[in-house]
């Protein structure tokens, strides 16, 4: 299988008190040919001042789903101990109708000690934190099969992480989307571990999109012929130049073959 090169957008919502500004931003996104704008699911800022101001999630997607027209929107990704796993499967099926259709659920299993401290969740260990994720899945995949109206489409489940152990793994069982970090080397060592996975489990792995972040020109191509599909670019506020996302775009629409033509 050989998937079309898409590029995501990461807008930070950090740093800029002003929504108008996000609004904009997308809207520029939208209108500079970008496939997916993802935000984050944080409650501070992640560089900068620490307090600096800073926007909430799902209520922005919600928001997102009514202005853009085209654009997939997600976030990269939720914190899997945020929120209700059945709650966020209502949530996450509501965006996916006020948007048509559009929503990925982008998930892991949180990091962000500041988060949890301020407001109030147990931080734990990261290896509670991916417990709570392996309990939260199933559970979001049933209550998504309950709701009425069911939603639009399967919606697809982006996991964010590259832990061997357990994260790997439920990559394999549940996930549509794979989003990872580090080296080109590191990601072809663990999308081996993925493949073996969905082997013991009877899936197959090709389903499963390979995201990174944009590497850059200069190693965009080498993560291509890697087998990876989807590269996003992220910026933060105040002020979301887009120079790098065009430079991106520019380089998706320079290697995507022609659409196929004159096909009965």
């Amino acid at each position: 299988m050989t998937r079309p090169i898409r590029i995501g957008l990461q807008l930070q919502p950090q740093h800029q008190p002003d929504y108008g500004v996000i609004r904009d931003t997308v809207l520029r996104a939208e209108d500079a040919g970008v496939d997916i704008v993802f935000n984050w699911d944080h409650f501070y800022p992640l560089s900068g001042d620490p307090d600096g101001a800073h926007f909430e999630c799902w209520t922005m997607l919600g928001a997102w789903a009514e202005q853009t027209e085209r654009v997939e929107i997600g976030a990269l990704v939720t914190g899997g101990g945020y929120r209700n796993p059945d709650l966020l499967a209502d949530m996450a099926r509501t965006v996916d109708h006020i948007s048509g259709g559009r929503l990925i659920l982008g998930i892991g299993s949180g990091w962000f000690e500041k988060d949890y401290e301020e407001y109030g969740y147990e931080f734990g260990t990261k290896g509670s934190r991916l417990d709570l994720l392996a309990e939260y899945l199933p559970r979001i995949t049933a209550r998504l099969g309950k709701l009425n109206p069911q939603p639009t489409r399967h919606i697809p489940v982006l996991i964010g992480g590259g832990g061997r152990r357990k994260t790997l793994p439920l990559v394999a069982k549940y996930g549509n989307i794979w989003h990872s970090f580090g080296e080109l080397g590191t990601h072809v060592e663990k999308w081996g571990i993925v493949e073996q996975r969905c082997a013991e489990i009877g899936r197959h792995a090709p389903d499963i999109e390979r995201s990174v972040p944009w590497p850059g020109l200069d190693k965009a191509g080498e993560y291509a012929a890697a087998g990876i599909s989807l590269f996003t670019v992220g910026i933060g506020g105040p002020d979301y130049d887009l120079a790098r996302l065009v430079e991106a775009i520019g380089w998706r629409d320079e290697n995507s073959p022609p659409p196929l033509s004159g096909l009965a």
